[in-house]
């Protein structure tokens, strides 16, 4: 039998009037839940902002970073739960597991692909942001950092209390502590101290029954995933116990750059052949970017950015004999604290007040896409070649390769699910950046494609089987699932890429904690099928 077009519309219409009043019944009872099931002195109707709020819109886009996710967006959050209280965090949990609606948790919303901020299914928005206080225990040297704390508070909140402890974690200083660290969190002390989650030692997470774990009361497999397997796969982080490092009260930073025309090419292949084996104490990172060299001719300006946990003379004695060719000098050297040097490295004046560190929201957003690489040989020259060739070709990128060995080649692969270890020479952050002015969202596919381009470019020197990527620099590109499903065979595809031989592993430590599967995203981590 053959239904008429209009006849066919018109179900349509009363299956869609159907489900989109389900929903709303649905959210109506999530609203109702949430006083229920919070128990805090302060009130959680304060915390909950829906489209009829004036600032929910505005909250909403505060922390998506990324423009290209935010505006391509199809759906938008049925209602953001901004926690005054651990209680709420508990709440929307339990009643969002109860009501059927997608939790996406968001710290500081730095996901390169928007996954703590976007979905597409109906869902809500947990923002942990108003959770971040830290709690510093010079007796201990520890901390209890919350999940909504950034990069720049924990360093400034550390320096108030001393000028000789620091903690390995991101450049950017607006990350949010609570996914940053999940992923494996990594910055300039990374030779000496490792990753972040390298010096956590305790951890709060509310499961999927809205339970308040630690590391005792989780056990020592969960323990063991959410840090580097991203815990957005196991329920919400609270809060992390860290144990600060020493640092001495002065190091010294500097920056050589060169173009090809001054040698640029010998000296990053050089580079690769010392940076991974120079003392713990020196970390020099290598950051090409496309430059116009007047008129139409373009060049590539290769940055050496460099950190010594001391001063300048015993860095310029080290570099003689290390690293002789990069001429590095007396005047390019400048002394400062530990703190100081986190703002020289998140590229703020000479000078600048650290009460910048302070500041907790990224203020220039732009269009991006990033893509991440780990290296196990040198790239020879005709590579270097063709990656300068590709910079030139796309102009709106940069290019960050960060030297391993050190601390990093101590530690073995699965003593944390974070796996990439020995035997990487450095890693390689591709990105991509443009703004409305160059096509904004119009200009995605294009720009998109770009970085596809590059990145298949540089395969035949990258890890291989699989090649590697960094959780922290997410990359749909390598694998997903959709929203609401997480195939296992899917999830292998890319947890490999990102976890390596510990994939197994963080879907076993899933099924322990989380086995209906209630906490997902395009790439999270599945419970291991009976």
């Amino acid at each position: 039998m053959k239904i008429s077009s209009s006849i066919f519309s018109l179900i349509s219409i009363f299956i869609l009037l159907l489900i989109s009043s389900a929903t709303s019944s649905d959210f109506d009872d999530f609203i109702r839940c949430l006083p229920q099931q919070s128990n805090s002195s302060l009130p959680i109707t304060d915390a909950i902002l829906t489209p009829n709020n004036s600032t929910f819109q505005s909250i909403y886009q505060l922390r998506a970073n990324n423009l290209r996710t935010f505006l391509s967006a199809t759906s938008r959050p049925v209602a953001i739960i901004t926690a005054l209280h651990p209680s709420h965090a508990q709440a929307a949990v339990i009643c969002a597991k109860r009501h059927d609606f997608q939790l996406r948790i968001r710290s500081g919303g730095h996901d390169f692909e928007g996954l703590s901020y976007t979905s597409d299914v109906p869902f809500v928005i947990l923002d942990m942001f108003n959770l971040n206080s830290i709690d510093i225990d010079m007796s201990t040297e520890t901390a209890w950092v919350q999940a909504g704390a950034t990069t720049g508070e924990l360093y400034y909140r550390i320096a108030e209390k001393s000028n000789v402890h620091g903690f390995p974690s991101g450049v950017c200083t607006t990350l949010g502590i609570g996914g940053h660290f999940s992923g494996g969190g990594y910055g300039f002390l990374m030779r000496k101290y490792g990753v972040s989650i390298d010096n956590v030692i305790d951890a709060q997470l509310i499961d999927a029954n809205g339970r308040i774990l630690n590391r005792k009361s989780m056990g020592e497999d969960v323990f063991w995933a959410i840090r580097g397997g991203g815990t957005t796969s196991f329920g919400i982080i609270l809060s992390w116990r860290i144990k600060l490092v020493r640092v001495p009260p002065r190091v010294t930073v500097f920056t050589v750059q060169r173009t090809l025309e001054q040698g640029a090419t010998e000296l990053a292949y050089r580079w690769q052949q010392v940076a991974p084996k120079l003392p713990k104490d020196l970390f020099i990172r290598l950051q090409p970017e496309p430059i116009n060299n007047g008129g139409n001719n373009k060049t590539v300006r290769v940055s050496f950015i460099g950190h010594f946990l001391g001063q300048a003379d015993g860095l310029l004695r080290l570099m003689n004999v290390s690293f002789p060719e990069l001429g590095l000098t007396r005047n390019d050297c400048l002394e400062m604290s530990w703190v100081e040097s986190t703002l020289y490295w998140a590229n703020f004046p000479n000078g600048t007040s650290i009460d910048v560190l302070l500041d907790r929201v990224q203020e220039n957003r732009v269009f991006s896409k990033s893509k991440s690489d780990y290296y196990k040989a040198l790239i020879p020259k005709q590579g270097l070649e063709t990656l300068w060739q590709g910079l030139m070709d796309i102009e709106d990128i940069f290019v960050q390769m960060n030297p391993y060995g050190g601390r990093m080649e101590e530690i073995s692969d699965s003593e944390t699910a974070f796996a990439h270890r020995a035997g990487n020479l450095f890693m390689v952050l591709y990105g991509i950046q443009w703004s409305e002015s160059d096509g904004g969202i119009n200009a995605t596919e294009r720009y998109v494609e770009m970085s596809r381009r590059l990145y298949d470019a540089m395969a035949p020197y990258a890890s291989s089987n699989p090649r590697e990527a960094f959780l922290n620099y997410r990359d749909l590109d390598i694998g997903s699932n959709e929203s609401d499903e997480t195939d296992f065979e899917d999830a292998q595809e890319y947890g490999a890429k990102y976890f390596r031989n510990n994939f197994i592993r963080l879907a076993n430590a899933k099924a322990t904690i989380d086995p209906e599967n209630f906490f997902k995203n395009e790439q999270s981590i599945p419970p291991l099928p009976h």
